[in-house]
C-alpha cells in the first residue's frame, strides 16, 4: 500500500490517486457547523442572492460573494461565522468587531454572526451597500492610484548637474557615517 500524507491537509493518498485538497466547495466549509451556525449561515446567502447577479464560490476556508472583485465573505468558524464586509468606509456599531483598511478607499468590517436572527437589519444594509457601492468603490481606487503616480511623478526634483548620485551624497555629507582606519 504505497501512498503519501498531503503536506497541507495531512489525509494519506494512495498512489495514482487524484489530490487536491486545494478546492472546495460551500457544502465542505458548512458541512461540520451547527443547525444555528447553519441557519444563520442559509439566511446571509438568501440575503446576497436577492442582491442580484453575482459570483458565489469557496475559497479555502471562504465563501466569498463577489461582482467583479469580493465584496463581502463568510468564513465559517467552529463557534461562530466571521463576515467581513468591504465597503468605503469603517462603520462604527456594536456588531462590528473590527475594521482593516484593505486599499485608500475600502475598509474591511468584520462581524460576527451566531444565529439566525442576527441577520437582520442594520447587517443586512450594510451587505445591500456593500453590493450596490461596490462598481462605485472599485473605480474610485483605480482612478486613486492612477492619480498617485502621476502626482509622484511631478513631484520629483530634477537631478543636479553631474551625477545625480554624487549630489545625494554631498548634500547628505559624512553624518551617519563610520570613518575605518
Amino acid at each position: 500500500m504505497a501512498g503519501h500524507e498531503c503536506y497541507h491537509c495531512k489525509q494519506w493518498v494512495e498512489e495514482g490517486d487524484a489530490h487536491n485538497c486545494w478546492t472546495t466547495t460551500e457544502a465542505a466549509l458548512t458541512a461540520d457547523l451547527s443547525e444555528d451556525l447553519k441557519d444563520a449561515y442559509e439566511r446571509v446567502r438568501e440575503m446576497a442572492v436577492e442582491f442580484g447577479e453575482q459570483r458565489i464560490y469557496a475559497s479555502h476556508h471562504s465563501i466569498m460573494y463577489s461582482r467583479k472583485v469580493c465584496y463581502f465573505f463568510v468564513r465559517p468558524k467552529t463557534k461562530y461565522l466571521e463576515l467581513w464586509i468591504m465597503l468605503g468606509r469603517a462603520l462604527k456599531a456594536p456588531q462590528v468587531r473590527s475594521v482593516v483598511k484593505g486599499s485608500r478607499a475600502k475598509y474591511a468590517n468584520l462581524l460576527r454572526i451566531t444565529h439566525r436572527d442576527e441577520v437582520e437589519a442594520p447587517i443586512t444594509d450594510w451587505m445591500r451597500e456593500a453590493y450596490e457601492t461596490h462598481d462605485a468603490l472599485l473605480g474610485r481606487t483605480r482612478a486613486a492610484s492612477g492619480r498617485s503616480k502621476a502626482r509622484g511623478a511631478s513631484r520629483r526634483r530634477p537631478a543636479a548637474s553631474g551625477n545625480a548620485k554624487s549630489s545625494r551624497t554631498a548634500r547628505r555629507g559624512t553624518r551617519g557615517r563610520r570613518r575605518r582606519s
